[in-house]
């Protein structure tokens, strides 16, 4: 097939029926689309080796070998399908391209966030035969799906700045247009291609067809959380709020206490909050959080003189505590995937069950070596996996958060119990509590393993943190 474009992405998102779309586009003699060609976790699909003979390990050392591939290896225009959480990497070079043809495919956030979890509470990710449905009601959490919604508008917004400014357009589709024969013909004659489908394949069914109430345990909490944040047409594109850099779900205030707590992930957030609690009596659950920017407006408004802050840690303790609460192991807070994917592919020397009796000091050290070098090369752009939050500079989260607003005070880990103390009575509270310190991160401690080794490698992934944080040698 000839044309405008020499190959098409679909940018889409889990459980926005974006399985259905490439089931039927593999109808068309034309077109070939090859699954989820970049996510960072596999190639193509679960269980698959490779696409068109590019493997992973040659598909991550160069993206736009397996791009190359796709143009002139498939079977009329050859495309794939694009999450936000896939490979940068390859997001700019299609981006960039001009013959590349964007497809963009959105579902109402609320829908696809139920639908994920049901997939997860089933493990039913595809349904072909309706007697094999699992079905499952699942429990409303107000902060993952502000973390859900803030991640795809980002994206969202990135997608639409990106062919702004490039003069570039996209065919975009929504997940209720999909059942619609014309459309999807629409579709192949914008991709360029000669054919055109009778009626559309069959095979996928809708998985989770009832109402939200159905499917949801707490739907009146869900409602109000919904009244609370004050989005209007979620499903369409452009309408999206940009400027969602600055993570304000994640903010947290005091209790009447008018400061402003903006975590930095991998701190001490838990003595932090413990602290701003205890300002007012209280206990840390207690206070406000899920923020959005337009409620957090108007509180500023309200508390007057307020202050903001945020703590930064010293970066080998921070790469510490990453690895140990979300990589090293396997429980509810850590990045499964992820971990799956280091151990697998990068070959990080952790246990898959986690630490065990065997696991000792030499092993800890041998790992969390290994995990900065990871980051490194993670920080640099060199990998398919995300730059999760976690891990990600302190100085480009501090950037995200100006986005909204500058903290007033930038406080160093070390310095809490003097500088959260002048920042409390800054507010009027004459006699503050004493932050706590943050307990070891394990299950061995940072400071048994702890050499200038470790030291070097964590300079080497955060060269830009210490530059403009003045950090010297831990401890």
């Amino acid at each position: 097939m000839s044309g405008k474009f020499d190959y098409f992405v679909i940018f889409a998102e889990m459980r926005t029926g974006s399985n259905f779309l490439e089931a039927n586009l593999n109808r068309f003699a034309d077109i070939e689309c090859h699954g989820e060609a970049f996510n960072p976790h596999f190639i193509g699909y679960p269980n698959q080796t490779e696409i068109l003979g590019v493997t992973q390990a040659m598909r991550d050392a160069d993206p736009q070998r397996l791009i190359d591939t796709v143009k002139s290896g498939s079977g009329g225009l050859g495309g794939f399908r694009f999450f936000h959480d896939h490979d940068a990497r390859a997001l700019e070079l299609c981006l960039d391209d001009p013959r590349c043809a964007k497809v963009v495919l959105t579902r109402n956030p609320l829908e696809s966030y139920v639908s994920w979890k049901i997939a997860q509470a089933t493990g039913q990710w595809k349904l072909t035969n309706v007697k094999r449905h699992r079905d499952s009601r699942i429990h409303f959490d107000v902060a993952e799906f502000e973390q859900h919604l803030g991640e795809l508008q980002e994206f969202q917004v990135h997608l639409m700045n990106c062919l702004q400014i490039t003069g570039q357009t996209a065919y975009y589709l929504s997940y209720e247009s999909l059942k619609d024969v014309d459309v999807i013909n629409g579709l192949a004659r914008f991709l360029g291609s000669g054919v055109q489908l009778e009626r559309l394949d069959a095979s996928l069914k809708k998985q989770n067809p009832k109402p939200l109430q159905s499917k949801v345990s707490n739907y009146q909490e869900m409602e109000e959380a919904l009244a609370r944040t004050d989005f209007f047409n979620l499903s369409r594109t452009p309408n999206f709020e940009p400027d969602r850099g600055a993570a304000v779900p994640g903010y947290v205030t005091g209790a009447k206490a008018p400061l402003l707590y903006m975590p930095i992930r991998s701190g001490p957030e838990d003595e932090v909050c413990d602290w701003l609690a205890a300002l007012d009596g209280g206990a840390a659950e207690e206070l406000p959080r899920h923020w959005n920017q337009k409620l957090l407006r108007q509180w500023k408004r309200k508390s007057g003189r307020h202050r903001s802050f945020t703590v930064i840690r010293h970066p080998v303790a921070r790469a510490h505590s990453a690895f140990c609460r979300k990589i090293l192991t396997p429980d509810d807070e850590a990045f499964a995937d992820i971990r799956r994917t280091l151990r697998n592919f990068h070959k990080l020397p952790i246990p898959g069950g986690g630490p065990d009796a065997a696991y000792d000091r030499r092993a800890h050290r041998q790992a969390f070596a290994a995990f900065l070098e990871f980051l490194r090369a993670n920080l640099s752009g060199q990998t398919g996996l995300r730059v999760d939050a976690h891990w990600a500079t302190q100085s480009s989260v501090i950037q995200g958060m100006a986005r909204f607003s500058v903290p007033d005070m930038l406080i160093r880990e070390e310095e809490m119990q003097d500088d959260l103390g002048a920042l409390a009575r800054q507010v009027g509270y004459p006699e503050p509590p004493a932050p706590r310190t943050a307990a070891p991160d394990g299950p061995i401690p940072l400071s048994e393993i702890y050499d200038a080794e470790i030291e070097s490698l964590t300079k080497a992934a955060y060269q830009r943190d210490y530059m403009m944080f003045g950090f010297e040698a831990w401890g």
